[in-house]
């Protein structure tokens, strides 16, 4: 694991714990609170069993403001026997959307009932009062906060993963850019020169066959030196008929790769026509192709099939090659990331950006088994 990932994942990790003992914190606030509200609301029937000698008749209005002298708790007393209203308090009513005022706190007391478990206060043998209370505007804030609290967190570190992303996929890019270009650049001069030497050979009449095909192979340099320019540069895309650009790719490498590989091509007779850039998709064949070629050590089989359906066309590429580990996956398209020991890492990764960027597809490991082989597939939408 590179320094890069363990700062990240140490960053996730500290973000994360933050988040969640802050809600966990707020959580226990919010449930200390709810405790001492109904603590406050039992002391009301404590205070009441202090009056059980009181005449209720004459004295239960005054005992009810005594008792429920709060501005947050939402309470309502009633008779246990009778079902009448005594008393109430913090809860608003609007006169004008109700019939009666009585009819409407029962119902709210049958509400607050749900919610918490009134308290009975018993004044004389078989004689009750129930309070009802409900949780203040406070601790009702205070319950929701933890919840947005949590999302609010969750979406920081959402947020943070997607710019820690971009901002290194933006750095790969550069890098893939710079390379690139600079590639380019230094192939120019030999191939200038090279040019000029078939250019002599012909003159001089030198081995025909030989000087054709050293031609082809340097014509093949130049092409290569286009896509490398190419790289950063929206590439301009046609409908071309992709059967007859693949089968052109893979004859390439077939006449100049070992003889011991075995090329399978399942590819369709008749025209499938897709938008594509001849010249970078080329190279992102040749490249898996090449890729599949080095795993099998230059005997096995590589089969490349070509399947047309509704909405999107299919390319598989599969070798019998030693196969790619589960983990490696999404790696191998990284831009460094090579099992090779002269590799530079940047095939892969700059066939991904093609398909995917350029060519608005996709390009993944759709299995591998080691020493079995491994199966490519590009997906391009219709």
């Amino acid at each position: 694991m590179s320094r890069k990932e363990i700062i990240r994942i140490l960053l996730y990790s500290l973000t994360a714990i933050a988040s969640i003992a802050t809600w966990i914190y707020s959580t226990h606030l919010t449930k200390e609170l709810e405790e001492k509200e109904t603590l406050y609301s039992s002391l009301w029937s404590d205070a009441v069993r202090e009056f059980e000698n009181v005449d209720l008749d004459g004295n239960v209005s005054l005992l009810a403001y005594k008792i429920i002298d709060n501005n947050s708790i939402p309470v309502i007393l009633m008779n246990d026997n009778t079902n009448t209203l005594l008393s109430y308090r913090n809860i608003d009513i609007d006169s004008s959307k109700i019939s009666s005022v009585e009819e409407y706190l029962i119902e709210k007391s049958k509400e607050m009932h749900s919610k918490h478990e009134p308290i009975m206060v018993e004044y004389k043998q078989g004689i009750y009062d129930i309070l009802y209370y409900d949780d203040s505007k406070t601790l009702k804030q205070l319950k929701v906060y933890p919840f947005i609290q949590l999302v609010v967190s969750l979406l920081i570190i959402v947020l943070l993963i997607v710019a820690i992303r971009n901002s290194t996929k933006a750095d790969q890019n550069k890098i893939l850019v710079g390379m690139s270009k600079e590639t380019a650049h230094q192939l120019g001069t030999p191939i200038s020169s090279l040019l000029a030497w078939i250019e002599i050979l012909k003159a001089d009449n030198q081995n025909p066959e030989l000087t054709l095909e050293v031609e082809k192979d340097i014509k093949r340099l130049e092409t290569i030196t286009e896509r490398f320019s190419r790289i950063g540069n929206k590439p301009e895309l046609k409908y071309e008929n992709i059967c007859s650009v693949l089968r052109n790719s893979v004859n390439y490498l077939k006449s100049r790769t070992s003889k011991n590989i075995n090329y399978i091509m399942e590819i369709p007779d008749q025209e499938i026509i897709a938008l594509l850039n001849v010249s970078l998709f080329e190279w992102v064949i040749e490249n898996i192709c090449k890729n599949a070629i080095d795993s099998m050590q230059g005997k096995g089989t590589l089969t490349i099939s070509l399947t047309d359906s509704q909405n999107s066309i299919n390319i598989e590429i599969s070798d019998t090659g030693k196969g790619i580990l589960k983990r490696n996956f999404k790696k191998i398209f990284q831009p460094g990331f090579s099992t090779k020991k002269h590799g530079w890492g940047l095939g892969l990764s700059l066939a991904q950006r093609i398909i995917n960027d350029y060519h608005k597809g996709k390009v993944f490991v759709k299995s591998s088994q080691i020493n079995k082989g491994t199966t490519f597939k590009i997906f391009l939408p219709k």
